[in-house]
């Protein structure tokens, strides 16, 4: 087992190429084969209609389990799908050893359809802290690296999120509303203001690489599975961005934040979003 960060940062100055590779034959072999090809018993519902899977999405997970265990004995992964089937399983986030957090199709509703809006996220995180994350969209073959106080780089180039253009809407993302509680849909109602251009979320790791990229100026999430925003949030981070809760803390992979959170291109529009989300919660002030 791992013992100490430090050796965490060796491995992943050497095996950063491995992951990718794990990454892009996970898609290569077990999604894309299946995109646009999908027969109707090949797809599942699980909490409802909205929240789907497929057998690309069990395959790529089962693959990417097998191959980044070998890749760093003694860490863990998690996984969307085999949380779903033990939720038990979730609980390897609290503990000591390596943690890889895995979404093998995250946007799988557009995958289902035929859209490309979908990606591979892999996360690897110790204690809490994501230490390095790839997000792989592979229908539009783009591939988003970021490690802890490396950078964030988009094939190869690196990424500035950069502040809001000054006088412009503010773009957020934001949940859909089956992902919400009452409270929370009168939370990110409060983005519907003036100086604000709300609209849907797609792929959550798609939209946090857009934020990256300064092409989305924030989100507003109001779930917490890691397998959702782990990647994302150290890409937004090492892309010089910011993510905050309505206590003004930083997102925690563990959980126990407050909701709903963002995730911007800078601290001030960070700021500004949870400040609009906290008008229905004013005891938070």
């Amino acid at each position: 087992m791992i013992e100490h960060t430090e050796t965490i940062d060796e491995f992943l100055t050497r095996h950063s190429a491995d992951v990718e590779d794990a990454v892009r034959t996970a898609a290569a072999a077990e999604i894309m084969p299946r995109f646009r090809r999908l027969a109707a018993h090949q797809v599942d519902q699980k909490s409802g209609p909205h929240d789907l899977v497929t057998d690309a999405d069990r395959k790529a997970e089962q693959y990417l389990t097998e191959a980044l265990g070998k890749l760093l004995p003694g860490s863990v992964v998690v996984g969307e799908e085999a949380v779903h089937a033990n939720p038990a399983t979730y609980e390897a986030i609290q503990d000591d050893a390596p943690v890889w957090i895995v979404d093998p199709v995250d946007g799988t509703r557009q995958f289902v359809r035929g859209e490309s809006g979908f990606c591979t996220l892999v996360a690897l995180a110790r204690h809490g802290a994501v230490l390095a994350s790839w997000t792989y969209a592979p229908a539009r073959d783009q591939l988003a690296v970021a490690i802890r106080g490396g950078g964030a780089f988009l094939d190869g180039e690196r990424l500035h999120a950069g502040p809001p253009a000054p006088g412009r809407d503010l773009r957020v993302a934001t949940s859909h509303p089956d992902y919400t509680t009452d409270e929370q849909k009168r939370a990110l109602l409060s983005l519907w203001t003036d100086g604000v251009a709300p609209r849907a979320c797609g792929s959550a790791g798609l939209e946090y690489l857009a934020v990256a990229r300064g092409e989305l100026d924030a989100t507003a999430f109001s779930w917490e599975a890691a397998w959702d925003h782990a990647a994302g949030l150290l890409l937004v981070e090492e892309a010089g961005g910011a993510h905050r809760t309505l206590t003004g803390e930083p997102f925690r992979i563990k959980g126990g934040n407050a909701l709903p959170f963002t995730a911007a291109r800078d601290e001030a529009t960070a700021r500004r979003v949870v400040e609009l989300l906290s008008e229905p919660y004013p005891w938070i002030r």
